[in-house]
């Protein structure tokens, strides 16, 4: 963003108005979201439809980190992709397609995936992180650079019909770390998921970043929502903090 917007515009406050009208949100909340600035990754199945949500509610800059291109495999759950793209940037179509959907909003596309050359650089450029990524290696990239930089990061995750969600605020709940103080075996990139289950997952992770950015509701801070789609029951576990952890302890 050019700068700190103070004032709702006229197109805003009628783009907005039926947000607005939610109990602790008004003017106020919804400044606070324009304000914002998000750094999504990745932004496919699950991180697409964070990044639309997001989009809609009107946070004010979205930066999507997703390399490769579109792979034909991708359709089955990527949103923002385009059957006639197949072969482009992913990052650089999703941006298009969120750019035409919310045309007053700053959308920046990185065509890469998250690494230890560029994690701290994208993390530092944003208020806050929702964690997409399919890969635990990129994921405790992320958690370190959140916790150095005390940032705010909402982590999803699915496996088949099943669906994990939780906030991190570092130096109050435990981080990822604390979860997983090692890396998990046999995890590998691909795994068996439907598109429905990404996108049921990705309004949730959404809607933790609107709780977080407008202090409506409470946030699933130091609380694990763990959701089966096969039987619709969902949970909530409360993770101990590693006393002990390598990254958070201090």
């Amino acid at each position: 963003m050019t700068g700190q917007v103070n004032e709702l515009s006229l197109e805003d406050s009628v783009r907005y108005e039926w947000q607005l009208d939610v109990d602790g949100v008004g003017e106020s909340g919804q400044l606070a979201l324009r304000n914002t600035s998000v750094l999504i990754t990745r932004c496919g199945g699950l991180g697409g439809v964070v990044a639309l949500e997001l989009a809609a509610a009107g946070v004010g800059r979205l930066v999507l980190a997703h390399g490769g291109v579109l792979k034909e495999s991708d359709l089955n759950r990527q949103l923002l992709a385009r059957a006639d793209r197949v072969g482009s940037p992913r990052a650089e179509c999703f941006a298009e397609r969120l750019r035409e959907f919310a045309d007053t909003i700053e959308i920046e596309a990185v065509c890469q995936n998250i690494s230890e050359s560029n994690v701290q650089q994208l993390v530092s450029r944003v208020d806050m992180v929702v964690d997409c990524a399919p890969l635990f290696e990129e994921r405790f990239l992320l958690n370190d650079a959140v916790v150095r930089q005390k940032k705010t990061m909402v982590e999803a995750a699915m496996f088949e019909l099943e669906t994990h969600l939780t906030t991190i605020i570092p130096g109050q709940t435990p981080c990822l770390r604390c979860l997983y103080p090692d890396l998990p075996k046999h995890w590998t990139r691909r795994f068996p998921v439907f598109g429905a289950v990404s996108g049921s997952l990705g309004c949730l992770a959404a809607m933790e970043v609107i709780k977080v950015v407008t202090g409506i509701g409470v946030p699933l801070a130091g609380q694990l929502l763990v959701g089966d789609l096969r039987d619709m029951t969902f949970r909530k576990l409360q993770p101990a903090r590693n006393v002990d952890c390598r990254v958070c302890a201090d």
